[in-house]
């Protein structure tokens, strides 16, 4: 492990406004100088770019903003002109009007003979210069990128050099991921004590590259301390905050009524495969039974596919869909099962919004409300009606769904992934799972979970529905909303990178392709 590398513990993601509360504490409460931070961070730096070196070079030009994010920038050079590097400093103002901290590490290096000059267009050659550290703007910046400090950015993004980020990539909104006009790009991102919420989230991730987590010397206890409640998910999450061991085997004893029964109510003419994919995700992600509950005149055509199932043909009167069912039929199939998933090829019809309210207010267990079965409650959604339930619901929106549910726009949804989710989360009583790049897991209680698994060829249809067979299965064995939601995107997500590696093209998989790794 690299010096000041932190080894793998829970992952904080933390705002900009936390992490200056945070900084402040340990600086003014705890009585760690600022300098020795900052000398820290730079130091931080210095060694991610060493580890460039090998492929990239030794020439290293800092472009420095005139507050604290350029002066880590500075000492990042200094180290790097230690170690033998061939550096520079291009500030955003000129030099002689820093003041503070900043003042201080332009003063320490210009003893050391470091060259430090102010930018003017055209003056610097790029072939001079084997990469370059971003130290423009931190996380204390807000909107867009202005005069010179735009300037440089379009001018080093045009340059096509490999780009360190300090903290975070300039023009990069810390808290949404959200990248304004410019932005940098960089190849790697050094943030300091916290990953930042926008490092974690696209579109911010793909500008930040590498991200790494240095540990400066604040307190990896304050995060914990200062209320702040959104991770990213992985091992040490499960175990410490959610309860529950992702690896931990089936106990010997078990037997196919000892791990769940799982009901699925999924699928129509149009979509019957929705409901055989959800189903038989359930059944390849541990309950020990799985039905698949759907009108009569979609389940003949499916029998041979999936001999495992037990298949519920509901009376539909003959119209091949939900509208000609009875709530009633398929909550008396509810009836002894540990979880219910509803909506994959679902359809819509005439009445649709009464007879989802009646299932889920009169469902007594456990429910995964996923697809059309939003779409219908999102009529009500926009209005501040939800149904009345008491046990746990988990809700698995797309982008538009949940634009739909909350009565806003798709665009929306995206700029504020976190914020949408678990504003929803509060305020209905659900556990909220944004679906996408990063799939959003909010809680009613305010706990945000952002996944790190998952890939761009996941993106194609019926994936959706085999994520929710997968947290219905879970839910079925026991586990607790907040768990089955979290660990369920996250196996969802690892399938897909498993059978995207698996592939010829690893850019596209089928569904189907991820039953197979569940």
């Amino acid at each position: 492990m690299k010096p000041g590398a932190r080894e793998a513990e829970t992952v904080h993601l933390l705002t900009a406004e936390e992490m200056r509360r945070i900084d402040r504490h340990a600086i003014d409460e705890i009585g760690i100088p600022s300098l020795v931070l900052m000398e820290n961070a730079g130091r931080g730096v210095a060694e991610e770019v060493a580890a460039l070196a090998p492929r990239i070079g030794k020439r290293w030009l800092v472009m420095a903003g005139k507050g604290n994010n350029g002066a880590d920038g500075v000492v990042a050079a200094r180290h790097l002109a230690n170690a033998g590097f061939q550096v520079a400093v291009v500030y955003a103002a000129e030099p002689d009007i820093l003041t503070g901290e900043a003042a201080v590490q332009r003063d320490i290096a210009r003893r050391l003979e470091i060259p430090l000059t102010a930018y003017s267009e055209g003056g610097v050659d790029w072939r001079d210069w084997d990469g370059v550290i971003d130290a423009l703007l931190g996380t204390g910046a807000g909107g867009a990128p202005r005069g010179v400090t735009a300037e440089m950015i379009r001018v080093l993004n045009a340059s096509g050099k490999p780009v360190v980020a300090v903290d975070i990539p300039s023009g990069l909104d810390a808290d949404t991921g959200q990248v304004h006009d410019p932005c940098v790009r960089a190849v790697k991102t050094v943030t300091f004590a916290f990953k930042k919420r926008g490092l974690a989230q696209y579109p911010g991730l793909a500008h930040a590259g590498e991200v790494v987590v240095r540990d400066i010397g604040i307190p990896a206890v304050l995060a914990d301390r200062f209320g702040v409640s959104v991770f990213e998910l992985g091992e040490d999450v499960y175990l410490g905050r959610l309860g529950v061991d992702p690896l931990a085997e089936r106990d010997p004893a078990a037997h196919k009524g000892s791990c769940g029964h799982a009901l699925i109510a999924a699928g129509s003419r149009a979509y019957s495969g929705a409901g055989l994919l959800a189903a038989s995700a359930a059944l390849r992600a541990g309950s020990g039974l799985v039905t698949w509950a759907a009108p009569a005149g979609v389940l003949p055509p499916l029998l041979m596919w999936r001999p495992e199932l037990i298949l519920a043909r509901l009376d539909d009167g003959g119209r091949g869909d939900w509208g000609g069912v009875d709530p009633a039929e398929l909550l008396e199939h509810a009836r002894g099962k540990q979880a219910l998933v509803i909506g994959p090829g679902l359809g819509r019809w005439e009445g649709d919004a009464a007879w989802m309210r009646e299932v889920l207010e009169r469902a007594e267990l456990p429910v995964v409300a996923d697809a059309d079965a939003l779409n219908i409650l999102a009529e009500g959604s926009a209005a501040g009606e939800w149904p009345k339930r008491k046990a746990p619901t988990v809700i698995t929106p797309h982008p538009g769904e949940m634009a739909r549910l909350c009565g806003t726009s798709t665009a929306e949804v995206q700029r504020d992934r976190i914020g949408i989710a678990r504003r929803f989360a509060m305020e209905r009583g659900v556990v909220v799972v944004l679906k996408g790049a990063r799939t959003v897991c909010a809680l009613p209680g305010g706990e945000v979970y952002v996944n790190p698994t998952g890939n761009p060829a996941m993106a194609t249809a019926g994936t959706g529905d085999v994520l929710a067979g997968v947290i219905g299965a879970l839910l079925a064995q026991g586990l607790t909303a907040a768990q089955a939601a979290t660990l369920g995107v996250y196996r969802h997500g690892a399938a897909g990178d498993r059978a995207a590696a698996k592939r010829n093209n690893p850019r596209h998989i089928a569904a189907g392709d991820l039953l197979e790794e569940l």
